[in-house]
């Protein structure tokens, strides 16, 4: 992600620190694959832990006061990320590949450049808010399951 989500004309130190921030925090959780490697290591725990740090980005877009559209489809991406990546072996394939860090940090630079969202944005409002319930779900209950077995 050195230079996907930002671009050569747009260099790290051109942008704010926060933006910045994100930006780095996507390289080493989904770029050198910290995320999966650990949600691997460490099944539903490890996706809790990562969709917790996947929010500073999202923190970052309404402290920016970017449109609610652009952080909805930031919680639905964290949400997705979540769901599927709660599912043990499979799920760490699924993060490997869906990388929602680095979705999450090219939104917060487009908007970040762009401003306001176009009508597409809206639509992935009513997604967001259904992945993000099932996305809080479903985590939890791996963990749950998993101690229960285990412990």
């Amino acid at each position: 992600m050195t230079e996907g989500p930002r671009g050569r004309a747009d260099r790290e130190d051109q942008l704010e620190p926060d933006v910045a921030l994100a930006v780095r925090m996507a390289v080493w959780l989904d770029d050198r694959y910290i995320d999966p490697l650990v949600g691997l290591v460490l099944p539903g725990a490890g996706d809790l832990l990562f969709a917790a740090v996947g929010m500073y980005p999202i923190f970052v877009a309404v402290r920016r006061r970017m449109p609610a559209v652009v952080v909805a489809r930031m919680i639905r991406n964290v949400a997705i990320d979540l769901v599927f990546g709660a599912i043990p072996i499979l799920g760490d394939v699924f993060d490997w590949i869906f990388k929602s860090h680095r979705k999450n940090a090219l939104l917060l630079l487009e908007r970040h450049v762009l401003g306001p969202s176009p009508w597409r944005d809206w639509i992935a409002v009513l997604g967001a808010v259904l992945v993000l319930l099932v996305a809080l779900c479903l985590p939890i209950a791996v963990v749950v399951l998993a101690l229960a077995r285990f412990g």
